[in-house]
């Protein structure tokens, strides 16, 4: 990884060339959505290399700009501002999908996914492991666990490893346990746990990664990428193709280390990055961000990467029951984990803010939404500035008296829609029942309330994808129940939609100076698609077509069309 820092890997001669800016253009005969602050709809658009020049009337826009301006019919096809996905894992995007995809799209019951792993495991070279990704029992039918016992007899001595969809949860066989020196008197460690038998030994089921990493450890070479520049581009070629400009890593040096950050500094230096980066640095790695080795504060780099956050992960996942609950699960007596003590949640939230750092805390639970507003009260308490766009991440199960407290202290909800979307059934049929999952991403009262919110993918844990996003928050329709909704008091109009993924985004990642809006001085970042989303069945916005994708005024992306 540290060879990623050497400029030479990220030379043309490796990635291609870089796109070029374009000159001076304009985009005329086209549905303008410019997402400011009156939500105002142009007919024409300049830019200049990077920037934007003119938005308005074609009459008005030709005559802010020379004669000599390219005009460009854009059909009456529909132009946004880039999209921004405010929480996303930029290098496990790179490192996942080169493992085994065994989620409820691949293997529909528990038992495909047991076979899927067999087959594998036959076909395996002598040393090796099997990799699987986005498994999940709340979406998948059959048992709610994948142990050793269900694993073992189809794979044998080859050593299995299989990550949840959430990332919160893994889960491996004998072999791996062996490998990993790991038994019944391994103690629990902080923040997670083994799952157990009833004697005592350990099944194959690990919550939290301060437990699972004790396995994957041993398997080190799953983790690392041969090509970092490459791996970086195709995860920015994925985001371009979906309308995506910038995005936002939400648990920087997680998966890589510290190195992560040369790479970032590498890509957006080399000219081939084509979604802006914002990031934040994954509390768990604290002792290397304090350890004077790495310096980055607050708004360390530039206009393509740029450090904003710092995150704390502060329980797990509900459709994986780790969250961290006021009352426990639905026919069940715990209540999720705390991966960090109430205590220690409002130390780490107090000294960071302190620092200058927008502060972002992952909680999924009730009890752990709970956690975060008291840790953030206390850092207000003790003079931490309330200005940093103080962030709650997922922010999955909201109380009436939460979103107050969340208003009074002016802080910021990104809500993982696909919760709604591919999870609602599970949270409302297993997981929570009707009642408590009817608070489940709860954007229209958030909205109602005057708080500025966001939505995200959390990819890997669902794709990318902001109409697909726009869609989902407009409908709440159920994956598994497709002709139900899940509380449709809280679905929210598809302005709103667009704007917690344009402008609102921008300014919850502080880049809204820069980004969100189409407006002269602006960074000339846009996507054009096929039809206003406006304007089509909601049930249909999530199958509207990018058609291109600019970026610094360079066409990164184009589905080919009249080309």
């Amino acid at each position: 990884m540290a060879a990623a820092a050497n400029p030479a890997a990220w030379s043309s001669e490796r990635l291609g060339e870089p796109k070029r800016p374009v000159g001076l253009t304009v985009f005329a005969n086209a549905t303008i959505i410019t997402a400011d602050a009156g939500f105002s709809v142009a007919e024409a658009m300049a830019i200049d290399g990077d920037r934007i020049l003119a938005v308005g009337t074609l009459e008005e826009v030709r005559a802010a700009v020379p004669d000599t301006a390219t005009i460009l019919d854009a059909g009456g096809r529909t132009i946004l501002p880039g999209f921004i996905e405010p929480h996303m894992h930029f290098f496990p995007i790179a490192m996942l999908s080169r493992m085994e995809n065994v989620g409820a799209l691949e293997c529909g019951s528990v038992d495909d996914v047991i076979a899927r792993m067999g087959l594998l495991a036959s076909q395996a070279a002598p040393g090796n492991w099997v990799m699987g990704r986005q498994f999940d029992p709340s979406l998948q039918d059959g048992p709610d666990v994948l142990t050793r016992d269900m694993l073992d007899p189809v794979t044998g001595d080859v050593p299995v490893f299989i990550f949840n969809a959430s990332l919160h949860i893994a889960y491996c066989n004998t072999a791996a346990l062996t490998i990993a020196g790991l038994d019944a008197s391994t103690p629990d460690p902080d923040g997670a746990a083994f799952g157990r038998n009833a004697d005592g030994s350990l099944n194959g089921v690990m919550q939290g990664g301060a437990a699972f990493s004790q396995v994957m450890v041993h398997n080190l070479a799953a983790m690392a990428l041969d090509d970092v520049p490459t791996a970086c581009k195709h995860v920015c070629d994925r985001a371009n193709e979906v309308g995506i400009t910038t995005f936002c890593d939400q648990a920087t040096g997680g998966f890589q280390g510290p190195n992560e950050l040369a790479a970032f500094k590498a890509f957006s230096e080399s000219g081939h990055m084509t979604a802006r980066l914002r990031y934040s640095l994954f509390d768990a790695l604290e002792s290397h961000w304090d350890s004077g080795d790495v310096n980055v504060s607050f708004g360390t780099g530039n206009a393509f990467a740029r450090a904003t956050g710092w995150k704390i992960v502060s329980d797990g996942s509900n459709q994986g029951r780790t969250g961290l609950q006021r009352e426990p699960y639905l026919g069940r007596e715990d209540r999720g984990l705390a991966y960090v003590a109430a205590d220690d949640l409002k130390e780490k939230v107090t000294r960071r803010a302190k620092q200058g750092w927008q502060v972002v805390v992952h909680a999924n639970g009730d009890q752990a939404i709970d956690n975060a507003l008291d840790a953030f009260e206390a850092a207000f308490e003790a003079g931490a500035p309330r200005h940093m766009r103080h962030r709650i991440e997922h922010c999955s199960i909201l109380h009436d008296e939460q979103i107050a407290r969340i208003k009074e202290m002016n802080l910021s909800p990104s809500f993982l829609i696909g919760h709604v979307h591919y999870w609602g059934q599970a949270f409302r049929d297993e997981i929570f029942g009707p009642e408590k999952a009817s608070l489940l991403g709860r954007a229209k009262s958030v909205q109602q309330a005057g708080i500025p919110w966001t939505m995200h993918s959390d990819e890997p844990v669902s794709e990318m994808g902001p109409l697909r996003c726009i869609e989902n928050a407009v409908t709440r329709r159920m994956w598994k129940a497709p002709d139900h909704r899940l509380n449709g008091d809280e679905c929210v109009t598809v302005e709103e939609a667009i704007l917690s993924l344009t402008r609102v985004a921008a300014w919850q990642c502080h880049s809204d100076h820069e980004v969100g809006s189409l407006e002269p001085g602006k960074l000339a970042d846009f996507v054009i698609l096929e039809k206003d989303p406006r304007k089509v069945p909601e049930d249909e916005i999530g199958s509207i077509r990018v058609l291109e994708t600019w970026s610094a005024g360079r066409k990164v992306f184009s589905a080919g069309v009249n080309e």
